[in-house]
């Protein structure tokens, strides 16, 4: 039928219901958002990861009468201390956890099926990174208010630079957290998550506990992502700018997010 005899619609738009079309892009992202942070919330590993270890390694290393070289009362000790918590509790949830989680999503097809779908391959990332973010505020927040309640006292100028560079230590550890899950088998990746973060960890310590390490050591753990960001966030909470950290992390961002975006599988 040429456009000259073509049958001019009868009805007017709306008149029949439903009217199947795609969502909004901002609807899209935020239902996908609201998806992924709660399968994080309700998902015991990932709480076990994100909130309880972080606590109760804070709670622990405050008030238990250990000799940590820290300080001899609960403030100065929280005052050590929570920076480099913070720096545990953003590697498992930006890396470990969302590692794991994509793995798995994508051995039980749930990203396959999703690029089905009318959002976007980037919207699916997008959500499960605004996710990550939420969960790494609400941890911050907590962590923060624990630390406050032992005595830490940091200025308004410290807060504010330990937000920077949570948020760059966010998206280092969320890119090679996508780079580990999108090109490995889900088996793998559990394996590999938990043992990476148990040697991030003890990178980080060598940071922390710099009067006990040689200084080539520690020069070397300040070039990993778990060193760079307890080291940044340190002085940040400090009122202070570790350059040499924050271009770490950003090193690690831009590396890690490049072979993520070259290497990334959705099946």
């Amino acid at each position: 039928m040429t456009e000259s005899t073509a049958v001019p619609n009868r009805f007017p738009e709306g008149t029949f219901a439903p009217a199947p079309k795609p969502a909004p892009l901002v609807r899209m992202l935020a239902a996908q958002t609201r998806m992924e942070l709660t399968l994080l919330l309700r998902n015991g590993e990932q709480l076990l990861l994100t909130m309880f270890i972080p606590i109760t390694m804070l709670i622990g290393l405050s008030i238990l009468p250990i000799d940590t070289g820290s300080g001899g009362t609960p403030a100065a000790r929280a005052t050590t201390f929570v920076p480099a918590i913070l720096a545990v509790a953003i590697m498992s949830t930006a890396f470990t956890g969302q590692a794991i989680a994509v793995g798995f999503d994508r051995r039980y097809g749930a990203l396959k099926r999703l690029g089905a779908t009318p959002i976007p391959r980037w919207g699916i990332i997008a959500g499960k990174s605004a996710a990550v973010a939420i969960v790494v505020i609400l941890q911050s927040v907590i962590i923060g208010g624990i630390g406050m309640a032992f005595g830490w006292r940091p200025s308004v100028a410290g807060l504010a630079l330990g937000a920077v560079v949570i948020a760059l230590g966010t998206v280092a550890f969320a890119v090679l957290g996508l780079l580990l899950g999108g090109t490995l088998k889900a088996e793998i990746v559990l394996a590999l998550g938990n043992l990476i973060w148990f040697v991030l960890l003890g990178v980080s310590s060598l940071v922390v506990f710099d009067e006990h390490v040689p200084s080539a050591v520690r020069w070397a753990a300040r070039c990993t992502p778990s060193g760079a960001l307890t080291d940044a966030l340190t002085q940040a909470l400090g009122s202070s700018v570790d350059l040499f950290g924050i271009g770490v992390l950003a090193a690690w961002s831009v590396v890690g997010g490049a072979l993520a975006v070259r290497w990334f599988r959705f099946q």
